[in-house]
């Protein structure tokens, strides 16, 4: 007898959430190196990402400065996205992306 996949169920019932186009400022603060952060973003939350902006400088293999990622990500995986920002002391601040189509 089959028994059904828990961790498919959950990423079924995730597809269907709603998803937000948002442009997501980050600023580096030597705490955390960009590559690992753009790695953890895909990889951990499996959140595609563009980057739009970066302005980072390395100093004794710290990243400082600020990056400009495109996300289009549900409120729930952007929530977790936020909470791993905050713990790894990442400020971080949101903006809903809304793009005009024009007929």
């Amino acid at each position: 007898m089959m028994t059904p996949n828990p961790n498919l169920q959950v990423l079924q019932n995730r597809v269907n959430l709603p998803k937000k186009e948002l442009i997501l400022e980050v600023e580096l603060n030597g705490k955390m190196k960009f590559e690992h952060l753009m790695n953890t973003i895909y990889n951990q939350f499996g959140i595609c990402h563009r980057v739009l902006s970066a302005n980072v400088e390395y100093v004794n293999g710290r990243s400082f400065g600020s990056v400009q990622l495109y996300i289009n990500v549900n409120s729930e995986d952007f929530e977790q996205l936020e909470f791993y920002l905050n713990k790894n002391k990442l400020l971080s601040t949101s903006v809903e992306y809304t793009c005009r189509k024009y007929l």
